[in-house]
């Protein structure tokens, strides 16, 4: 448990004027913290899936729609053939690029990708990642770090292309971090919010693409 919270735990024993067992004390300022009620949100869809669509073409990513896993070398082959993109240096093939371990066993061949499961180094321009869950509100992925999520994979190319299931889109940022809190314990060190292409607009306040990390993002939403 990180210091943050144990010191907000610690303030609402003291107002609860609770006394006993450590484990009895933090059950019942659990239970408080879980009935306060949270403040105004936006109204969401019963579809998410939509909502999350609509708002990730917002942030400047595009989307696609695939009904199954074995669907994905031919949607990212679909998609980098309808990419203008200038000359790749020379010794980079265009239809090379680094995946999670997860999307490994993929048949990248059959689609004429050259596809490896490593962590991404400077020449690569492709990086093809899954993702912890996806934010409906904002059309944001949300990605842990860890041993088996190298995040840097999608961080540091150009194109980055993420998969999330439809089950995994959330409605709002407070329940992707319940959802952190209940499949991931201890937290992970590093919790990224990815909304869009990396910009920055420090140059003359004009927007440009790619300032930190991918120029693009291209987001496969798995709904079977």
């Amino acid at each position: 448990m990180n210091t943050a919270r144990e010191n907000i735990l610690a303030r609402v024993r003291g107002a609860l004027a609770k006394s006993g067992p450590d484990d009895a004390a933090l059950a019942e300022a659990q239970r408080y913290l879980a009935a306060r009620s949270q403040g105004p949100r936006p109204h969401m869809p019963a579809d998410l899936v939509t909502r999350f669509v609509a708002r990730a073409n917002d942030m400047e990513s595009s989307v696609d729609r695939i009904g199954a896993r074995s669907e994905i070398p031919a949607a990212v082959r679909r998609y980098l053939d309808g990419l203008v993109q200038p000359p790749a240096p020379e010794g980079i093939k265009p239809y090379q690029g680094v995946c999670w371990p997860e999307l490994a066993d993929l048949d990248w061949s059959s689609a004429e990708l050259d596809i490896e499961a490593r962590p991404t180094v400077g020449q690569d321009r492709l990086g093809i990642t899954g993702v912890f869950c996806a934010i409906a509100e904002t059309g944001t992925l949300v990605m842990l770090s860890g041993s088996d999520t190298p995040t840097a994979t999608a961080l540091l190319p150009e194109t980055h292309v993420a998969v999330v299931a439809a089950s995994r889109i959330v409605s709002g940022m407070e329940e992707a971090f319940a959802l952190i809190r209940q499949e991931r314990d201890p937290l992970p060190r590093a919790i990224n919010f990815i909304s869009g292409p990396s910009r920055t607009g420090d140059i003359e306040q004009t927007i440009v693409l790619g300032a930190h990390g991918p120029y693009r993002v291209h987001i496969l939403v798995l709904t079977p």
